[in-house]
């Protein structure tokens, strides 16, 4: 099974400093175990082109895409937030970063891959349509599914998110788009402090309280996530593949491990292969403890593999 990874250098020139967990080496880290695990060599490694104006425009008001592209500095920080900043590489790295995801949905969708995982930074899922915050600048996994949308024709796509924290941005974008199901779990109550109110039938997000493990991560997906996707048979899936559930990242406080990434990896697979002929998205979201990080994306990436 062809599986590409899409990712670019200019990922690793965005840093918001030295202690911010949101970091350069995260890249390395994941990188570093396909090369240690024998996996790398199965992928077909693609560098992530620049995403347009029009497809950013998609999920993201043109004031707040222009209002980025008026803040980059020309050195140090500037501050969007209490979490999220900008350095003069920043801009760039968002747009290679939702480029990828724009890029990896061409070539699933063309038959060029039958899956794809970006690896790229900044993460995306608390972006909101006009709102930068929780380390993202731009969506990501929301432009890549509205591209599937608009500029492929397909009708109902599906996003998965088990990040430990909830997709507020994602949800806020999509909350009324009836083409678009998203299913999540996160703990609760934790930051953003939402995605319980907002549940729906297309909305599918699924709380977990602290100190939750793969039992009640594995009961979220078999008893909500799976009945609500067969349901609404999505043509594609995409997936905000966050990894700081795991029991070694401090970040959180859930106890996932990577038998249960690889797990959840194996039931999205079989969704996607009776509705969306297997065409799958994974865009990399969360996941701060290192090592952590990269045993489990490569157990994620060896299962979108089949190896």
């Amino acid at each position: 099974m062809t599986v590409a990874y899409i990712t670019h250098s200019d990922c690793r020139l965005h840093d918001m400093g030295a202690d911010h967990p949101e970091c350069p080496a995260r890249l390395g880290a994941i990188e570093d175990q396909l090369v240690a695990s024998g996996l790398s060599g199965f992928l077909a490694h693609v560098e992530a082109p620049l995403a347009g104006r029009k497809e950013l425009e998609r999920v993201h008001a043109p004031a707040y895409i222009t209002a980025l592209e008026t803040s980059v500095p020309k050195r140090g920080l500037v501050h969007l937030d209490p979490d999220t900043a900008m350095n003069p590489h920043s801009l760039k790295a968002a747009l290679r970063a939702a480029g990828a995801a724009v890029l990896a949905t061409d070539q699933v969708i063309r038959g060029e891959a039958e899956a794809a995982f970006c690896g790229v930074r900044p993460p995306g899922h608390h972006a909101e349509r006009a709102r930068a915050m929780g380390f993202c600048l731009f969506n990501n996994v929301a432009v890549a599914a509205a591209h599937a949308l608009e500029r492929h024709g397909l009708r109902r796509v599906a996003i998965v998110d088990f990040d430990v924290h909830h997709g507020n941005g994602t949800e806020e974008i999509f909350r009324d788009e009836p083409r678009v199901m998203m299913v999540s779990t996160f703990q609760h109550p934790f930051y953003p402090y939402s995605g319980v109110e907002g549940r729906s039938e297309r909305m599918v997000n699924i709380p977990l309280a602290a100190e939750s493990g793969g039992a009640e991560f594995r009961n979220a997906v078999e008893n909500f996530w799976l009945p609500s996707l067969l349901a609404f048979e999505p043509e594609m899936l995409f997936i905000s593949a966050g990894f700081d559930a795991h029991r070694e990242d401090d970040m959180a406080m859930l106890n996932l491990v990577e038998a249960d990434y690889a797990w959840v990896t194996e039931r999205i697979l079989e969704v996607a292969g009776r509705f969306a002929q297997g065409r799958i998205v994974s865009v990399l979201e969360g996941g701060y403890a290192l090592n952590a990080l990269g045993r489990s994306a490569a157990a994620h990436i060896r299962v979108l593999a089949g190896l």
